[in-house]
C-alpha cells in the first residue's frame, strides 16, 4: 500500500488523537499530559524514543530496513495558547484559559500518524526518520532547545533534510496546501522601552519630568522612522502592543514603558532597525531630560525555505494530490517560526495546509478564540509528511 491509503486506513485514529489532545491543551515547554498522550499513541512502534531534559518533548528515531543512509527530521509542534476557548464542539478545551487555538493539535496527530505509516513502510526506507514533537514554539523556542539537546543527531548522523506543516483555520481553502520558496515568514523580535522621569501632581507638571508623553512621543515616532527609512521591498513591521505608566488621573508616574514586536524579512533589515530604534528612543529621552533603559531582544530568525526542498515538497504534493491542491504564496506572512532555528542548520520546507471548515475569507484567523480546524485535513497531512520522507530517503 502507499502512503495515502494507509493514511486513509488509520484517519479515524489520529482524528481521534487530534480530539483527545484538543481536550488537554498546555503550555510552554512543560506539557505533561501533552508528552504522555504522545508516548501512549507511539506504543507498539518499534522506535527509539527519548525525552527532553528542559522540556517536555519526544523525539523517536526509526531505522529504515535497508540499510544505513540519509536522516530525515519530521516535527510537530505541541503547545496551546493562553486563549479561552470559544466554539460549542464536544471536545472542546477541558483546561481553562487554555486552547490549542493554532492547530498544533492536528500537527502532532498528523506526526504520529506518519510515524505510523512510516513504521508499517519501515522494509523500503533507505535511512532513518527522526520524528520531533517539539513543545515551546509560540513562546519559548523550543526548537531551538532541542537542537541543543540533540534532536538534529537523534539518528547517530546529522539529519539531511527537515520537513514539517501547518494548519490555517482561514485564508485558504480546505484542502490547500501553499508555501513559497525562500523566506516563508518574518523574524520576530521585541523592543522594550522603559522612560524614567520624576513624578508628582498632575496639576504641576512643570514641577516634574513627565514620562508618558515621551513614550507617547516614542511611539508615533517609531512608525515615521519605519515609513521614512526602510524600503517597501524589504519590509519592517513594529507594532507597540502594550503601554504601562500611572496609577492614577492626576499623579504623575516615574516612569513608563512599552513593548513593541518587531518583524523582518531580511538580516540587513534586522540589523539596522534594532540600531535605528534604539538610536531613536534614546535621542528622544536625551531631548526631554529623561533617563531611558533599553532592551532589544533577538527572537526567532526568518523561517527560510530551501528552493531544491521546497521544489521537492511541491512536486510530492502535486503527486500526491493534484496540481489543483496547492497554491504558491505571493509574498512571506509576517509571522514566526521557531522551525527557523532547525532550517538555519538544515535544508528543508515549511508547508501550510488549509484546515478551514468554512468559508476562508471570513472565518476566524488562527490565535482566535473561535478558530475551528477541520480535521478532515488529517490523513492528508500524515500521508504527505510520510511521503516527504520515503521519498527524501530512497532518492539518497
Amino acid at each position: 500500500m502507499n502512503t495515502l491509503d494507509l493514511a486513509r486506513g488509520i484517519g479515524g485514529e489520529i482524528i481521534d488523537l487530534r480530539r483527545r489532545l484538543h481536550q488537554i491543551p498546555e503550555l510552554a515547554l512543560d506539557l505533561p499530559q501533552t508528552q504522555a498522550t504522545i508516548l501512549e499513541a507511539l506504543e507498539g512502534l518499534d522506535l527509539e524514543i527519548t525525552t527532553g531534559r528542559q522540556l517536555s518533548s519526544v523525539t523517536a528515531v526509526l531505522r529504515g530496513g535497508k540499510g544505513p543512509g540519509p536522516t530525515v527530521l519530521l516535527r510537530g509542534d505541541m503547545d496551546a495558547l493562553p486563549v479561552t476557548e470559544k466554539l460549542d464542539l464536544p471536545y472542546v478545551s477541558a483546561h481553562p484559559g487554555v486552547m490549542h487555538a493554532c492547530g498544533h493539535d492536528l500537527h502532532v496527530a498528523g506526526l504520529v500518524g506518519a510515524a505510523r505509516i512510516l513504521h508499517a513502510m519501515r522494509p523500503e526506507l533507505a535511512g532513518d526518520v527522526v520524528f520531533m514533537f517539539q513543545p515551546g514554539e509560540e513562546v519559548e523556542g523550543g526548537a531551538e532547545l532541542m537542537i541543543e539537546e540533540g534532536v538534529l543527531d537523534a539518528s547517530g548522523r546529522s539529519v539531511d533534510a527537515a520537513y514539517c506543516l501547518h494548519v490555517f483555520s482561514s485564508v485558504q481553502p480546505l484542502g490547500m496546501w501553499f508555501a513559497r520558496p525562500g523566506t516563508q515568514m518574518a523574524a520576530a523580535d521585541t523592543f522594550t522601552v522603559r522612560v524614567l522621569g520624576e513624578g508628582g501632581h498632575g496639576s504641576a507638571p512643570f514641577r516634574t519630568r513627565d514620562p508618558i508623553p515621551v513614550v507617547c512621543e516614542m511611539v508615533l515616532a517609531l512608525q515615521t522612522m519605519i515609513t521614512r527609512q526602510f524600503d517597501v521591498f524589504d519590509p519592517v513591521v513594529v507594532t507597540v502592543g502594550r503601554i504601562a505608566g500611572g496609577t492614577k488621573a492626576n499623579v504623575i508616574p516615574d516612569d513608563a514603558v512599552f513593548d513593541a514586536t518587531v518583524r523582518t524579512f531580511s538580516e540587513t533589515a534586522r540589523d539596522r532597525v534594532e540600531r535605528a530604534m534604539v538610536r531613536l528612543v534614546e535621542g528622544i529621552a536625551i531631548a526631554h531630560g529623561m533617563g531611558i533603559e533599553v532592551e532589544y531582544r533577538r527572537e526567532y530568525p526568518t523561517t527560510v525555505n530551501d528552493e531544491a526542498e521546497y521544489a521537492f515538497a511541491v512536486d510530492t504534493i502535486v503527486d500526491l494530490f493534484g496540481a489543483d491542491r496547492f497554491t504558491p504564496m505571493p509574498q512571506p506572512e509576517s509571522g514566526s517560526e521557531d522551525f527557523s532555528f532547525v532550517l538555519q542548520e538544515v535544508p528543508g520546507a515549511y508547508l501550510n495546509l488549509g484546515a478551514c471548515p468554512t468559508d476562508p475569507a471570513t472565518a476566524p484567523d488562527n490565535h482566535s478564540a473561535r478558530a475551528e480546524f477541520d480535521d478532515s485535513v488529517l490523513p492528508d497531512a500524515a500521508a504527505l509528511l510520510a511521503e516527504l520522507a520515503v521519498r527524501r530517503l530512497n532518492r539518497g
